[in-house]
């Protein structure tokens, strides 16, 4: 796909086609505008191209008159921490997540260290396609800084969530698989300091993945075998910019995005109890942990952003999203591959078990998650014939369209990021989820020319 992907958060697009060094120049100076006063940090992931569009950026933002605090390469969440220590007025990550290798883009994060709200990146985005910027003259050119620590802050928060004595004495083994992307930055050093002998995969951060950037359970067959034949207690997975966390349990067993969260929230609210939020396509697993604990349990459009400002909202003790993407706002308010890997941890030391026995406890459900090309102009239609088809099931309209049943769910929604529509379901078994999948196929498929 060849079309720049623009949203609220930011840009993504392949780079040399949708995504130029032009793009990525204005699109810094429009962010250059809108943000409050102070300085910017910018940060990358581990890809090639990120070289080329850090230096667009920094000219965009510099042109603009604004300072900038050079990051280098970091995590995403590791740049929302660093932005609330040094008090900065918001940053740049050069990123594309999890898309493949030729893909890169730019997420916007907010003086708050989070993905910048709604009304912040619409006014953004106005500015960018305006096409009106406001260079300023020689004299008043920003200058440019290197970040002195780029680990310390984000460490030392997660850390302090933590028994890291505990943890110590375990001496878990594991593997860390950073793909070669961002995460094995901070990753080695936190498995470092909480006593672990680390088996690292991909840790050089240079963008040459050696598998799909995305952590699935058929792009990590690798690792689960890698982890087996090192006899690990656990195998740590990140997506690129390391908010993304995938695990696999000591016999090599892929546990997955979904249980991320749930094994990271049924830990928290052991030690304290309050609001929790997660987004509309996450496991049903999260709303019965809450319910377990006896505490409020909300849910939020896709989208991290969404995610964050239902928590500020509910003033929630832990929320994220199912794609393995905690957020723990004692650290901070975006979604953290750390804090999972240290709850993990802390969880496995506490309970002197396995991740197994943990992925034991909590509640079970086959979650199926598929897609299928869509015309954007007929999902109106599509969400009718759903309803139709589901009659019996709870409508429920934030995001796309949700039908709940008592014990199933299906969703249906646009993507923010592909032309195409997804199709998520969950039942206590995986071929009733896949049926739910299959019935909402046949109900769309017939409003296709």
């Amino acid at each position: 796909m060849s079309e720049l992907i623009v949203s609220v958060s930011g840009v993504r697009g392949v780079v040399g086609e949708s995504l130029t060094p032009e793009v990525a120049l204005k699109f810094a100076a429009a962010w250059a505008a809108s943000a409050p006063p102070g300085m910017i940090l910018v940060s990358r992931d581990g890809r090639p191209s990120g070289k080329m569009l850090h230096a667009a950026v920094i000219a965009g933002l510099t042109a603009a008159g604004r300072s900038v605090l050079d990051v280098g390469i970091a995590a995403t969440p590791t740049v929302g921490v660093l932005v609330q220590h040094y008090r900065a007025a918001g940053a740049i990550q050069i990123t594309a997540s999890h898309n493949p290798a030729e893909y890169n883009g730019l997420k916007l994060l907010s003086p708050e260290g989070r993905v910048i709200p709604d009304r912040a990146g619409k006014e953004v985005l106005e500015r960018f396609r305006s096409g009106k910027f406001d260079w300023v003259r020689f004299n008043r050119i920003g200058s440019v800084e290197t970040c002195p620590d780029t680990i310390s802050p984000h460490l030392n928060a997660i850390l302090s969530t933590v028994d890291v004595e505990k943890i110590s004495r375990r001496r878990f083994r594991v593997v860390l698989d950073s793909n070669h992307g961002a995460g094995s930055q901070l990753g080695l050093a936190l498995l470092k300091e909480l006593g672990c002998e680390v088996v690292p995969r991909g840790e050089i951060p240079n963008g040459a993945f050696e598998h799909p950037p995305e952590p699935l359970a058929e792009n990590l067959v690798g690792i689960c075998q890698v982890v087996r034949e090192c006899q690990a207690d656990v195998g740590f997975c990140q997506d690129p910019d390391a908010d993304r966390l995938a695990i696999i349990d000591g016999s090599g067993r892929y546990i997955g995005e979904e249980y991320t969260l749930a094994l990271c929230l049924h830990h928290r609210l052991k030690s304290r109890k309050g609001p929790v939020v997660t987004n509309c396509a996450s496991s049903r697993m999260n709303q019965d942990i809450a319910a377990k604990y006896g505490v409020p349990f909300f849910r939020s459009p896709v989208g991290e952003a969404n995610v964050v400002d239902a928590m500020l909202a509910h003033d929630a003790v832990f929320g994220g999203e199912g794609n393995g993407g905690p957020i723990d706002p004692r650290v901070v308010l975006i979604r953290d591959s750390f804090v999972g890997m240290a709850c993990v941890l802390d969880a496995m030391a506490e309970e002197g078990c396995t991740v197994a026995d943990l992925v034991a406890q909590l509640p079970r459900y086959a979650i199926v998650k598929t897609k299928m090309s869509f015309p954007p102009e007929k999902l109106e239609a599509a969400y009718q014939a759903v309803t139709r088809r589901f009659r019996d099931g709870r409508t429920d309209r934030m995001d796309g369209l949700r039908i709940d049943f008592p014990n199933r769910w299906v969703l249906i929604r646009p993507s923010n990021t592909e032309p195409i529509i997804r199709i998520i379901a969950e039942a206590p078994r995986e071929e009733e989820a896949m049926e739910l999948c299959e019935s909402v196929k046949q109900a769309v498929t017939p409003l296709i020319d």
